[in-house]
């Protein structure tokens, strides 16, 4: 199948169809300016020239001579060589020809009009004479008021038209310079054009927007196509407004979050973002065409549910995690209990079984009568059984005290003091003797929430960087941790702060007032 001319293809021919019919237009037009130009000039020159012969005083006093001829013939062929016109006549107001370019014609009648003249007015007018048609002018001669004779000048027409032909190379020169100018031009522009639309004709390029603009609106995921300097969003779908809450119209790298606008034009992959209501993945690539760069592609993708559902079964993980710590150690005790059981040391059994339950379920006991939420106090049981696998200390402090966890949903709740241990634990991890205490209480209508620890903690400036930069590329997505905490107290207007001194901790005040 014949492939259909391009957009590029179709504009050049189309180009070049208008300036040629303009090119030779113009030059026709130009041909026709120079032609009636001239016309223009003959007549000026012709009359001029006419008046000029007629007012000679020489002229009335030659026709006084017995032969008029041999005075005036000499002088009107010096004038008609100099001038440049086809002849000069000088007549008898009865047509008799005094002079004229051709002797032979001399005393012959003049062919023309001169009733006009005779009347006493100077005229030109185009007549078809003894040599061709002319362009011609007639005045009197006057002698003491008195008509005596007649002069007429002229140029015929082949005259004329010889001298517009001798600027026809200078007007079709200039024609084909502004044709080739003309040419190059539209040689540049198709260039461009095809450049820009890829050579595809216009029935592609139509076919191209609708299934472009149809997918993009179609596709439940954000995209975002910026430019090659990486600031100006040339293509916002839909989706993409909405999971950043962008506004209508042009969108710049700067109206995106903070996180966002860091990306520059390079590879990305697998990112978690964290903007004020949502988690987002987001990926991004460079696009090139024949090997030049055209633009970044920037593809985002929800997270936020997903993230809720691990954050629950991270928290069940860790429970279960403790669980099944506890079942190890249990098997280790009972496994002691019998064998002391079997070497008769039946005290000793009896408290070595029940000193370490004690404890537990002390714990156990106390947290659930100091902390309302079941969710939250399972997430403290389990942090307590992981922080001790990895050596470290985590303890809950005596003056932990909460009926519930309002404002916050279970889930939020488990988010802001999950993630506050898991990074107080990895602070602690590099410590000789870690340890991490955690409060979380009711102070009036605030709830409190401070998590410290035995690592070297962050000064303020770089906790407020590690909340804004909101992403993370770590697989398990941990990193995510500070930035999900700043949304959670963003969320209900709450404050957060850390300190380093006496100690490394981080406190949360939340406002116990509804939404």
């Amino acid at each position: 199948m014949r492939r259909r001319l391009s957009l590029a293809g179709q504009t050049l021919v189309l180009h070049m169809s208008v300036i040629v019919l303009v090119v030779a237009a113009g030059a026709a037009l130009a041909i026709l300016e120079e032609r009636h130009n001239r016309d223009r000039a003959t007549t000026q020159q012709v009359m001029a020239i006419a008046v000029s012969v007629a007012d000679a005083p020489s002229t009335a006093a030659a026709l006084h001579t017995p032969d008029p001829t041999a005075l005036l013939q000499p002088v009107t062929e010096r004038i008609r060589i100099q001038t440049g016109m086809d002849f000069i006549v000088v007549m008898a107001p009865d047509r008799t020809r005094y002079t004229h370019t051709v002797p032979e014609r001399i005393g012959q009648p003049f062919s023309g009009n001169i009733d006009r003249a005779l009347a006493g007015e100077t005229f030109t007018e185009t007549f078809a004479g003894t040599l061709g048609p002319s362009i011609r002018a007639v005045t009197p001669v006057y002698e003491n008021g008195a008509i005596v004779a007649l002069v007429s000048a002229g140029v015929t027409r082949d005259k004329i038209g010889d001298q517009v032909g001798a600027q026809l190379p200078l007007i079709f020169g200039v024609t084909a310079g502004g044709l080739a100018l003309a040419t190059l031009g539209s040689l540049l522009l198709s260039r461009r054009l095809r450049r820009q639309t890829r050579g595809l004709a216009p029935a592609e390029l139509r076919t191209m927007y609708e299934h472009h603009d149809a997918v993009l609106h179609s596709i439940r995921e954000g995209l975002m196509v910026f430019d090659t300097t990486g600031d100006r969003a040339d293509v916002v779908n839909d989706e993409a407004r909405r999971l950043l809450e962008l506004p209508a119209g042009e969108v710049h790298r700067s109206d995106l979050p903070v996180s966002f606008q860091h990306l520059g034009t390079g590879l990305v992959r697998d990112e978690m973002h964290v903007t004020d209501s949502r988690i987002l993945l987001i990926n991004q690539d460079p696009v090139e065409w024949e090997g030049t760069p055209v633009g970044t592609v920037l593809t985002i993708r929800d997270h936020t549910e997903l993230r809720g559902v691990m954050g629950e079964l991270d928290s069940v993980r860790s429970f279960a995690e403790s669980l099944r710590s506890q079942a190890h150690e249990s098997a280790n005790r009972l496994h002691t209990v019998i064998t002391m059981v079997e070497l008769g040391r039946y005290r000793e059994a009896v408290e070595f079984a029940t000193a370490e339950l004690e404890l537990s379920q002390a714990l156990i006991d106390r947290l659930l009568a100091a902390v309302g939420d079941p969710a939250l106090a399972a997430l403290l049981l389990g942090k307590v059984n992981q922080a001790a696998e990895r050596g470290i200390e985590l303890s809950i402090t005596e003056d932990t005290a909460l009926d519930s966890t309002a404002p916050l949903t279970a889930q939020e709740s488990v988010t802001l003091v999950g993630n506050l241990i898991d990074n107080a634990l990895d602070a602690a991890a590099d410590s000789a003797a870690g340890w991490v205490e955690v409060t979380v209480r009711h102070d009036t209508s605030v709830l409190f929430v401070r998590v410290a620890d035995s690592g070297p903690g962050m000064s303020p400036e770089t906790f407020a960087r590690a909340a804004e930069r909101g992403y993370s590329t770590k697989a398990d997505h941990h990193g995510l941790g500070l930035a999900l905490v700043h949304r959670v107290v963003a969320r209900y207007g709450g404050t957060i702060g850390t300190s380093r001194t006496p100690e490394s901790a981080v406190t949360v005040h939340i406002p116990r007032t509804t939404r």
